[in-house]
């Protein structure tokens, strides 16, 4: 029987010394290098103990980290938003899945670097790997639940902590850490594994295959316009773009080739459109409601996307508007309550100007008006979100006063939590809905009221929120990720 008097001896890899670096690919190495060992190290000691049994030892392997110290003051290029410091001081952060995020890592200690002229330093962190994260890379294995094994899983190994599995840091409340290093980037590792195993869970698609560019959508009648677009790319060679997944990480790269139909859909079915250097498409079909909504953002924000946009459906509220006109947000009115703790519903949501410009000249691509014209069928305002599916049943003096307060011209469940999370997570965020219904005059959401024009629309919307992520895969990166994002101390990685 072992001994629990004691306090057993802790067994780790044996990594190498930390080391400066003023490559970033080298340096991007090391981190794959650090983080093999680790969950190497677990996976066999892993196998070991379901094997043999209570080890006698303690199992821990570290995550590997950055980390960066400057004396200076000096002035960087204003106009970016990220890539640099704001004060003098030691900054560091734990690294997850170094092979997942090879290219943004390694763009992101270039800038850093060439901003401060100092090297960063590459070692072992003081944050314990849990082994669930660490076997996660290995199909053939999973770790069983509490009980389940011959002796208590946590005694020997590490398992997630919610102390450090948190939103701190993008949410400004985060401290420096016991060694007085502030953090380097927006989320730690731990938060980072957290997500990718969720978003494995509730899209049914591996985090690699996520795209930098992500359209949420709320009807699955838009994935069949999706695949169907996905495969003319895959026609042409000159399209860029390389192969479609489907839910269950099935990849074609033939346009003709079947895709089996998933034996059981997840939560939120998936799709990408892939393209070099993750610079595709990729499809969310995230349902109804703010929680779902919350949900998706919260994990697809570890991937550092350059941009997601909403194009899903809403109520119009104006008398002038009709079935299948578009409404392009510059506003939201937050009603949905998901995000109240995190976002005060105080803060401001602003519109970004680059995705306005690039969702608006996507409207007009599509349906060849520009100008006044373009106001026969689009409108700019504000569109309300909230988390009641049934607000109309409810008595009308309240909501409607307040929309109309609000001059809101449309209302759906999912926009402003969209937008309110890429404000958080500074991801650049913009919203395109089409209207499906006009509850407060008459047309309700019912079977056979879409007129024609309604059908054609619905076809164009989607084709519309595409074209605005190809223009914006066009933009420069510092010029798409707006200063308007970044709060007074910020984190210099993306």
């Amino acid at each position: 029987m072992q001994d629990t008097t004691q306090p057993l001896k802790i067994v780790t890899p044996q990594a190498p010394a930390p080391e400066l670096f003023t490559d970033a690919d080298a340096a991007v190495d090391r981190l794959c290098a650090l983080y093999d060992l680790a969950i190497g190290f677990l996976h066999d000691r892993f196998l070991e103990a379901m094997a043999s049994g209570h080890p006698g030892t303690r199992i821990r392997a570290y995550y590997p980290e950055i980390r960066i110290t400057t004396n200076s003051y000096a002035k960087v290029d204003s106009r970016l938003s990220f890539g640099h410091v704001s004060a003098p001081g030691t900054y560091a952060t734990g690294i997850t899945r170094p092979d997942l995020f090879r290219h943004y890592l390694r763009q992101q200690i270039a800038l850093l670097m060439e901003s401060h002229q100092v090297p960063v330093q590459v070692g072992i962190s003081d944050t314990p790997m849990p082994v669930h994260f660490a076997v996660s890379n290995y199909p053939d294995i999973a770790v069983p639940q509490e009980g389940a094994s011959e002796f208590i899983l946590r005694d020997v190994f590490d398992v997630p902590d919610l102390n450090i599995t948190n939103d701190d840091i993008v949410n400004g409340v985060a401290l420096p850490a016991p060694d007085g290093a502030e953090p380097l980037a927006p989320f730690t590792a731990q938060r980072i594994d957290y997500s990718l195993a969720r978003l494995a869970h509730y899209t049914a698609t591996d985090p690699g295959h996520f795209q930098n560019h992500v359209l949420f959508t709320n009807y699955q009648f838009y994935v069949s316009e999706f695949e169907s677009y996905a495969r003319a790319q895959l026609a042409d060679p000159a399209s860029g773009y390389t192969s479609f997944v489907s839910t269950g990480n099935v990849e074609i790269t033939d346009p003709e080739a079947v895709i089996p139909p998933s034996l059981k859909m997840p939560q939120m079915p998936t799709y990408h459109l892939k393209r070099a250097n993750g610079n595709g498409i990729t499809l969310v079909n995230i349902g109804v409601g703010p929680s779902n909504a919350k949900t998706a953002t919260d994990h697809i924000a570890v991937l550092r996307p350059h941009a997601w946009l909403m194009v899903g459906h809403c109520a119009g509220l104006r008398a002038s508007q009709s079935l299948g006109d578009f409404v392009l947000a510059h506003a939201y009115l937050r009603e949905d309550k998901v995000l109240d703790d995190d976002l005060p519903v105080w803060v401001p949501i602003p519109a970004l100007a680059e995705i306005q410009v690039a969702l608006e000249q996507a409207v007009a691509q599509e349906t060849q008006l520009d100008g006044y014209d373009l106001k026969r069928i689009m409108r700019t305002g504000t569109v309300a979100s909230v988390d009641n599916r049934n607000w109309e049943l409810r008595d009308q003096s309240g909501p409607v006063q307040r929309l109309s307060q609000s001059r809101a011209v449309a209302l759906d469940m999912e926009s402003a939590t969209i937008a309110a999370n890429g404000f958080r997570f500074r991801v650049p965020y913009g919203t395109l809905l089409c209207v499906s219904d006009k509850p407060l005059h008459g047309e309700l959401k019912l079977p056979g009221m879409a007129s024609d024009f309604y059908k054609t629309q619905v076809a164009r919307h989607l084709m519309i929120g595409i074209r605005a992520m190809e223009r914006l895969r066009g933009m420069p990166l510092e010029r798409l990720h707006s200063r308007k994002l970044r709060s007074f101390q910020e984190t210099a990685f993306l």
